[in-house]
């Protein structure tokens, strides 16, 4: 199946940061990604999540990530936050409760083709006991 989406990426870089780590924060979920350095912001966009799809599946962590996204869905668009620092390390870590002092890296899909659900089903595939089915 072919998947139409477009992710923005946004994340803040404060004054005790380095551009280019959080730059790397980004690209480590998002190796695809077009970066746009920006004042205090870096930007990315892409139009896949298979490397973030893949650390999902890693860390176990696809009946997390299916919560998240449902949590963040309106309409054709999925939001969603993960901590820098983790992202950094490449590792997913959703940014829940307050937000970091750092900032988190905050994400918006926008699916085109096929539904939300379908994407969804892509990126983080439902499980039975921990496996995932489909």
């Amino acid at each position: 199946m072919i998947y139409r989406v477009d992710i923005a990426v946004r994340a803040p870089v404060n004054d005790t940061e380095v551009t280019d780590r959080v730059v790397d924060a980004v690209t480590n979920l998002v190796p695809n990604a077009e970066i746009e350095r920006a004042p205090g912001e870096v930007r990315a966009e892409a139009h896949s999540l298979d490397q973030f799809s893949e650390l999902l599946h890693k860390q176990e962590i696809l009946d997390s990530a299916r919560n998240e996204f449902a949590d963040g869905t309106q309409g054709e668009v999925i939001e969603f936050a993960l901590k820098k620092q983790p992202a950094f390390e490449g590792i997913v870590n959703f940014a829940v409760g307050d937000p970091d002092e750092l900032g988190d890296i905050a994400f918006e899909i926008r699916v085109h083709e096929p539904s939300v659900a379908e994407y969804i089903d892509h990126v983080a595939p439902p499980t039975e006991k921990g496996e995932p089915i489909g």
